[in-house]
Parts: C-alpha cells; structure tokens; sequence
C-alpha cells in the first residue's frame, strides 16, 4: 500500500476551541500547492481519511470534496490510531491519505522508519509518502517522497 501522511497547512493559533482553528491565507496557498503535486500522482481509487479538525478538512478541500472524517485521528491521536485507520502494512485501499497532526504524523514516520518516534517534524502543510513492502517475510516501510509546500 501507499500511505501519504500530509500535516494540515498553516491555521490561525486561536479560535473559539482547538478543532474550529482556520486555515491562514498562507494555509490555503499550502494547501493549494501540495494538492496540485498530489493531483497527478494520485489514483482514482484513493482513500483520504480526514481529521475532524477545520484546518484539516480546509487542507484536503484543495485536493477534492471526497474525503471521509475519522474523529479516531483527530489531534491528540496515537501512531496506532494512525497505522489502525490507514490499515497499515496491508491497507484499507491500494493507497490511503491521512490529513492529519503533528507530533502524531511524525511519530508514525519515525516508527515506520526505524527512528526515535519523537525525531521526525513534518513542516506545516508538506506530505510524506511511503509505500509498504514486504522482504523476506517482513513488512518494511520505504519512503518515496517528503515535500514541503514551498517545494511542490
């Protein structure tokens, strides 16, 4: 499977709670520029799991309107949850997009990867893209991509 992590883009640092946070108009211009990248790499058989935060669905928004809200990935998930909602190594479609939180994403990076789970920062906005392969009876994770938004 393919599993693509993309941190929400830019929000405002307040709002009337954590989840109804907006995305800033540098946000929205992220956004944009990661899903034009993403627009002519993705299947159409590709799933996108959402967290039910407002900066979240604004960041997928400019990819598509076809997502689905999974409160289990909302901010304060675990890499588990992560790993469980995507179906990880096998996943729940050939390719699966998480839009989502740090420190989470980053710990999910870090543990596929082999690192420390608290090493791996993924910039406001940027995607990670891995792919899961097995080897000689054993899953592996190998990373086909990390851009940020500023590269896209």
């Amino acid at each position: 499977m393919n599993l693509i992590l993309w941190r929400h883009a830019e929000a405002e640092d307040t709002a009337s709670s954590d989840l109804a946070r907006q995305l800033t108009p540098r946000g929205r211009k992220q956004a944009q520029n990661i899903a034009k990248w993403l627009r002519g790499r993705l299947e159409d058989n590709a799933v996108l799991l959402v967290s039910p935060a407002a900066r979240t669905v604004q960041t997928v928004e400019a990819l598509t309107d076809q997502y689905r809200i999974v409160r289990e990935i909302a901010p304060g998930a675990s890499a588990d949850d992560i790993l469980a909602a995507a179906g990880w190594p096998q996943g729940i479609a050939p390719t699966v997009v998480v839009v989502g939180h740090q420190p989470t994403l980053g710990e999910v990076v870090a543990r596929l990867l082999g690192a420390n789970e608290a090493s791996i920062s993924i910039k406001k906005g940027a995607v990670w893209w891995l792919a899961s392969h097995e080897r000689g009876g054993n899953d592996q994770a190998v990373l086909l991509a990390a851009l940020s938004p500023e590269l896209a």
